[in-house]
C-alpha cells in the first residue's frame, strides 16, 4: 500500500521561497505519477502540478515559472519548490498518487496525504 507525508509548509512573506517535500512508502510507489494539489479557506482543491512516473512534468498556469517539481525514486519522494509565492498561493498543500495515467484532476487520484499549511502574507 503506498502511503504519502508531506512536510515544509510554513508561513512566508510574498516573494519569499518555500520546498515541500512529499515522503512516499510502498513497494509500487515508482510506478505511480504524483501530483500536488492545493485546497484554499472556502474547500476548493485545484491542481497545482504532476510528476510522472517517467519524469515529465506539468504545471497549472498559475504556477508556471514560479513552482518546480522532481522525484527522487530511489528515496521515493518529491519536491515542490515554491518560488516567488504570492498571497493567493495560500492553501494547504496536498501531495497525491495516481496509479493511472495523468494526475490532475480529484478522480485521478487513489491515495492522499495528510496535507501541510502554506500561508503567505504581503
Amino acid at each position: 500500500v503506498v502511503r504519502l507525508v508531506e512536510s515544509g509548509g510554513g508561513s512566508v512573506q510574498t516573494g519569499e521561497s518555500l520546498k515541500l517535500t512529499c515522503a512516499g512508502s510502498g513497494s509500487t510507489y515508482n510506478r505511480h505519477d504524483i501530483g500536488w494539489f492545493r485546497q484554499d479557506s472556502s474547500g476548493v482543491r485545484d491542481w497545482v502540478a504532476t510528476i510522472s512516473r517517467r519524469g515529465d512534468t506539468s504545471y497549472a498556469v498559475s504556477v508556471e515559472g514560479r513552482f518546480t517539481i522532481s522525484r527522487d525514486n530511489s528515496e521515493k519522494v518529491v519536491y515542490l519548490y515554491l518560488n516567488d509565492l504570492r498571497p493567493d498561493d495560500t492553501g494547504l498543500y496536498y501531495c497525491a498518487a495516481c496509479s493511472g495515467y495523468g494526475c490532475s484532476t480529484i478522480p485521478d487520484v487513489n491515495i492522499w496525504g495528510q496535507g501541510t499549511q502554506v500561508t503567505v502574507s504581503s
